[in-house]
């Protein structure tokens, strides 16, 4: 009988979380924005810094913390399967190579582990898609909150217009597809957003408790 052929195909998995909110750039603190009570840039195109509000917003950190800890418990299942599956195989082809099996047990054993590996191949794909489920859900979750701050924030303040930037590739199309090459640094709104968003989120937090 020919050798066992390698029988595992890993299938790589996406670390969530961190997803894309572990990788986003670090940013450097801008100038204190205007006070909330200062219209003097009332009707003015103001921008904020999303990758500085992803870094800074308590939400978005603790979603991730929950995310991470998501992921790391599947991974260390899924390695769990892999390593479990790899010594059966190992096992088989030991036995395989000293002759220790007829010819027909071979044959039955080997089936066995082709059926181990379809099944840890489809568990693998599986999780693989719940995290990517839950990377979405989060980004989505994120987005609703900010759009939804910056809506009513924006009701009060009056500017002609709010957009945002970023330097990571998840700002560019995933949250907000709105780039800005350019701004005087006066415009940027990203502090008052940073403690508008989170003092609603500790608000509504204490709420659930």
């Amino acid at each position: 009988m020919k050798k066992l052929p390698l029988i595992l195909s890993i299938i790589a998995l996406c670390g969530v979380i961190a997803l894309a909110i572990a990788n986003l750039t670090q940013g450097s603190k801008k100038p204190a924005p205007a006070p909330a009570d200062d219209d003097s840039l009332k009707g003015e195109i103001v921008y904020f810094n999303l990758d500085r509000v992803l870094e800074e917003y308590d939400m978005a950190n603790d979603l991730r913390s929950v995310v991470e800890t998501k992921v790391n418990s599947i991974n260390q299942e899924v390695t769990r399967r892999q390593n479990k599956l790899q010594k059966d195989a190992n096992s088989f082809q030991d036995k395989l190579n000293k002759g220790l099996m007829t010819q027909s047990t071979a044959q039955v054993q080997y089936q066995k582990l082709q059926e181990q590996e379809a099944s840890y191949n489809n568990y693998a794909q599986q999780k693989q898609q719940e995290i990517l489920e839950e990377q979405q859900v989060v980004l989505n979750q994120i987005y609703d909150a900010i759009k939804t701050f910056v809506d009513d924030y924006n009701a009060t303040m009056g500017y002609a217009m709010i957009v945002c930037t970023g330097s990571s590739p998840i700002v560019a199309g995933e949250i907000f597809p709105y780039p800005v090459v350019n701004a005087d640094e006066t415009l940027d709104i990203t502090d008052a957003l940073i403690e508008g968003l989170n003092a609603a989120y500790i608000k509504d937090k204490g709420k659930s408790e």
